[in-house]
């Protein structure tokens, strides 16, 4: 059996995630204890109690995110379970590309954690509020999707482009509202299930987020980048990354590029890969993966019964 790790992205969060670990164990007590130090505010007490409309905010639910698959992680180190020696490589959707790093070493946690806090605000500032949009298309394959973004930037003189493809002819699209809207219309034409705008505050993964891509990239200049202890499947070319170069590159890109879910993990079943493990809050990516290839066994962990029967089936 060839392990590895996945770790989500935004849309995960939920209120009182990561309290029954840190309530079972020390290790992940510290991580989020860290990380409340890292960002000078009780980030945990929004996680665990709320309110849901604080812990969705872009600011918040980056990091928070973040700490519940690292304190996964952590405990599963704590316990025996070494990453390098048991996976082959760690991928995450989006914001999860830096959980990815964190639990392979590339960044500390405390940098973690607040290039993630950078990251909330530079896409929340990059697009004034009600100018960009995204949308959900169901049902179309990927030419079909590319097609009606660029007729839709086309007729509206403005930007619309694929944000995710996450597979099982689930898309994202993202863009100037008008574009987006306009895009939705014509996948609905074209024959897709469902068309659906998404309630975000910014158009993520497009080339509006250029102002967040330039943040990023100072931001990165700022943090010791090692060498992953695991190779990291980059969102926007879904290749490994190892070098410290390269992968800041990897992330400045994915600020306004695609994440390519899909294909990363068809690139996992091609590999050899035979098991996904999803590390944090939900079970959205294990949920993914099941769409894309039957043939991926798919393991979430994200409490401490979860963590028990996985170390108990990996001892």
């Amino acid at each position: 059996m060839t392990t590895a790790f996945t770790f989500p992205g935004q849309g995960s969060q939920t209120v009182g995630m990561g309290k029954e670990l840190a309530d079972a164990f020390p290790e992940a007590r510290e991580v989020f204890a860290e990380v409340d130090d890292a960002l000078g505010e009780k980030l945990s007490t929004i996680m665990w109690e709320g309110p849901e409309e604080t812990l969705t905010l872009t600011a918040k639910a980056q990091p928070a995110l973040m700490a519940v698959s690292v304190a996964v992680m952590r405990v599963l180190e704590a316990k025996g379970f070494k990453l390098a020696e048991k996976a082959s490589h760690v991928a995450g959707h989006s914001l999860g590309e830096y959980s990815a790093h964190c639990a392979a070493g590339t960044f500390s946690l405390a940098d973690t954690a607040r290039l993630l806090r950078i990251r909330g605000n530079a896409m929340q500032a990059a697009v004034p509020v009600g100018e960009g949009a995204m949308a959900a298309i169901l049902g179309l394959e990927v030419g079909d999707v590319e097609f009606v973004c660029d007729a839709a930037a086309g007729e509206t003189g403005t930007v619309c482009q694929i944000a995710n493809d996450n597979g099982g002819g689930q898309l994202v699209i993202s863009g100037a509202k008008a574009a987006v809207e306009r895009a939705a219309a014509l996948a609905t034409d074209k024959g897709a299930r469902r068309a659906l705008m998404l309630p975000v505050s910014a158009p993520f993964h497009s080339a509006l987020m250029a102002p967040a891509a330039d943040a990023m990239r100072e931001a990165l200049s700022q943090v010791t980048v090692n060498a992953p202890s695991v190779p990291v499947i980059a969102n926007v070319t879904v290749a490994p990354v190892t070098e410290p170069g390269e992968i800041v590159d990897r992330l400045v890109e994915q600020v306004t590029g695609q994440v390519r879910w899909r294909e990363t993990v068809e690139w996992f079943a091609g590999s050899g890969v035979t098991t996904l493990v999803e590390a944090g809050s939900g079970k959205v990516l294990t949920g993914l993966a099941r769409r894309i290839d039957k043939a991926l066994a798919g393991v979430a962990i994200n409490n401490p019964a979860d963590i028990e029967a996985f170390l108990q089936a990996n001892a």
